[in-house]
């Protein structure tokens, strides 16, 4: 399965390294206590192949997930996995998102995303734990208003911290980032652990968020972090 090519802009680069005073990113430690791993929307519908939705791209991406989410128990942090659910509601209560796709294709999306139905559940590659947590969204964004309960679960964990993956980068990933940063917490989004349909579509999303919403690092980086954060830690008992 193919990997995005990864392309931030230059331009883009420079502007926000000139604004956080020459540093190119904004977080460069982390507190495991007060960290999460947000996996969104790894579902069969967006992984297998022969799905109404399926990206080559989400199936690679899939080792850097399983990578973070064991190097986040390392460090003492909460993983989180989000699925969409829509198919029992949305005709009724997200209208507006009926009109995007024609009768055929919302149907079979709408079916897929039904929860009980093989779309729906998580891609069997992905290391869920039994201390890990799952929670249904309904909207493209985990953090809107009705969506989900994720945000409570946060509060309540005492989260402040959210490191983003998943697909797709460019709607249900960038919604929930764009919507973390607006609600306060730190956010990172994983370049090379978020898929979507297209390199133009992933790096586009990449470059908007790294420009205003988000602090963009590689699965490599994020688990440098997670690590130190974990030494550090258990240097201080």
């Amino acid at each position: 399965m193919p990997m995005h090519r990864i392309e931030l802009s230059p331009d883009i680069v420079a502007r926000v390294t000139r604004r956080r005073g020459g540093k190119l990113h904004a977080y460069d430690t982390l507190n495991p206590a007060t960290t999460a791993l947000v996996v969104i929307d790894m579902q069969n519908v967006w992984v297998k192949e022969g799905m109404p939705a399926f990206s080559p791209y989400c199936a690679a991406i899939v080792p850097n997930i399983n990578r973070l989410a064991a190097a986040a128990r390392r460090a003492g942090s909460k993983v989180y996995w989000v699925r969409a659910v829509y198919g029992d509601d949305a005709p009724q209560t997200w209208s507006a998102y009926m009109d995007f796709l024609d009768r055929g294709q919302m149907e079979d999306m709408l079916d897929a995303l039904t929860d009980g139905n093989e779309g729906a559940e998580l891609w069997h590659e992905l290391d869920v734990q039994p201390e890990d947590e799952i929670t249904i969204k309904r909207r493209f964004s985990a953090l809107i208003q009705g969506s989900s309960d994720l945000g409570e679960r946060l509060t309540a964990a005492g989260i402040d911290t959210l490191i983003i993956t998943g697909t797709a980068t460019n709607v249900c990933c960038e919604s929930t980032a764009r919507d973390a940063f607006m609600l306060n917490y730190r956010t990172l989004m994983v370049s090379d652990a978020n898929a979507t349909s297209s390199d133009e579509a992933h790096n586009a999303s990449l470059n908007a968020l790294f420009n205003r919403f988000a602090d963009v690092f590689t699965t490599d980086e994020v688990v440098g972090l997670l690590d130190a954060s974990a030494s550090t830690a258990v240097a201080a008992e």
